[in-house]
């Protein structure tokens, strides 16, 4: 099979009709289309379960299902599948809310020729693929964002120790409290002024040595 075949899945119960669609379909060059024909929404439920199929051709009038209700319970089964009705009602309320609620594309059998309908299946999986992108980004973004811990307002901290009380009265070290409401990550060391007080010495012999530094490069 040609690896850029596409399959095309027909829930239709008109065998004129599923017959008129699959000759237009067969008409893509290189065979780049295979069509899967069913008469019902149950069957067609029960191929979909098997995976593998790229698109769905949906007749709104079928044996167990009609009308709205059938796209309705094909979507809630297959939501991330690209679907296009294909119907023989001409009922422009009836296609303006079924793409409102994820269709790709409503079409008319009597208004349909080959490029229409091919360029809609092309289409459709297209642009279910891009909406599905844009959901997954919008997902990472919204976990990340609630990831995200900021600091804000007054913060009350001890003028001596400066330890942070947080709201619920408890004081904390100002690193400790840092670290919980905020993504920063410390590393500890001395600043001048503090080595010299803790370690005078040091401090000291480094005093000397810039005082003198040519009797330090002769020892």
């Amino acid at each position: 099979m040609n690896p850029k075949t596409c399959k095309v899945l027909l829930i239709e119960d008109n065998m004129a009709d599923a017959q008129l669609i699959v000759e237009i379909l067969r008409e893509e060059p290189k065979n780049a289309m295979e069509i899967l024909h069913v008469n019902n929404l149950a069957r067609g439920l029960e191929m979909l379960a098997n995976g593998g199929i790229d698109v769905i051709l949906l007749d709104l009038t079928l044996p167990d299902s009609s009308g709205h209700n059938t796209f309705a319970m094909l979507a809630k089964h297959v939501p991330t599948m690209p679907i296009i009705v294909l119907t023989g009602t001409d009922d422009n309320d009836m296609a303006i809310r079924i793409v409102q609620e994820g269709a790709q594309d409503y079409l008319v059998k009597s208004l349909v020729d080959y490029t229409m309908l091919v360029r809609s299946i092309r289409y459709a999986i297209e642009r279910k693929q891009a909406l599905l992108e844009k959901d997954r980004l919008i997902e990472q973004l919204q976990e990340a964002l609630t990831n995200v811990k900021t600091l804000s307002g007054l913060l009350p901290i001890c003028a001596s120790c400066k330890q942070i009380r947080d709201d619920k009265g408890y004081w904390h070290q100002v690193e400790s409290y840092i670290q919980q409401y905020s993504s920063a990550v410390f590393t500890h060391g001395l600043c001048p002024k503090c080595s010299q007080k803790i370690y005078p010495k040091n401090a000291a012999g480094d005093r000397i040595a810039d005082q003198h530094p040519n009797q330090s490069s002769k020892r």
